[in-house]
């Protein structure tokens, strides 16, 4: 296989990682990062390197059109983030305490519970009183909906912030995306409707990227012939997952990330027992 042919089964194989991570909130790293290593046989640190890129970019696309189309919460996330920050540095911290082996074991059994816990009925939470605590911080907002635009109000911040606290943990002790974890924080938790918490989650992702990707730089971990075909081709799927999200109904969607979160959990759990993590 020559280079040309290299990069563009790469460009593809992108496409396709950036429309999942823009439809699921778990940004397309989720995706490219496995391909590239398991199907390309590429470096993992190049690999995650790479991803890191690519996730800035799809917060570019598709986080700008989700805020343009009114899906985004941009409160919510820039508040969320204070705690996934404080989680990273705890992470980066507990690595030389904690062993990683177990710590993967136990989250991917989370992502296999949290696959089934996505497709419970939620609470009515309709006509529930309006949360004093998100009010204050003003955590609320409107979408667009099917009959005009469906306001609502987060619920149980403080459970939800805790949650985010534990994303940013496991991406700073673990080195993968707290994407899964962020998106039902606020979907479970926080009871936010699920096409706002993914496409939050998006803009979340592509904050925390900004910061691992500089430090992945500076140790020559990015390298430009590989990071800008994975790049270009997540953000053509990101953008494609923007418009296709807008018109698709949420059980979709659901089903979409809970098959993703499946795949994940299973993939930790198996490289935890091996000891590849």
């Amino acid at each position: 296989m020559n280079t040309i042919e290299f990069s563009s089964w790469i460009f593809f194989s992108s496409i396709l990682a950036g429309l999942l991570g823009s439809l699921t909130g778990l940004g397309g790293g989720v995706v490219i990062v496995p391909v590239l290593t398991l199907l390309f046989h590429i470096d993992i640190r190049y690999a995650i390197g790479a991803s890191l890129v690519s996730v800035i970019a799809t917060s570019s696309g598709a986080a700008a059109a989700y805020v343009r189309e009114g899906f985004s919460n941009v409160r919510i996330g820039m508040f969320l983030e204070i705690a996934t920050t404080l989680g990273a540095l705890l992470g980066a911290y507990l690595t030389l305490i904690v062993s990683t082996h177990a710590i993967g074991i136990v989250f991917g059994a989370v992502l296999l519970y949290s696959a089934y816990a996505s497709f419970r009925s939620h609470p009515d939470v309709a006509h529930r009183q309006p949360n004093p605590l998100a009010l204050k911080l003003r955590l609320q907002g409107s979408y667009p909906g099917p009959s005009g635009p469906e306001s609502y109000v987060a619920q149980n911040v403080p459970a939800g912030f805790s949650l985010m606290l534990v994303a940013g943990t496991l991406s700073g002790l673990l080195g993968i995306g707290s994407g899964a974890v962020k998106v039902l924080a606020m979907d479970q938790a926080m009871h936010l409707p699920f096409k706002v918490s993914t496409t939050t989650s998006n803009f979340m992702i592509g904050v925390t990227a900004a910061a691992s990707a500089g430090i992945y730089l500076s140790r020559g971990y990015i390298s430009p012939g590989l990071a800008m075909p994975v790049m270009l081709g997540v953000l053509i799927g990101s953008l494609l997952g923007a418009r296709i999200l807008v018109k698709a109904k949420v059980k979709t969607l659901r089903l979409v990330f809970a098959g993703v979160i499946v795949l994940l959990g299973i993939e930790m759990i198996y490289n935890s027992v091996t000891g590849r993590l």
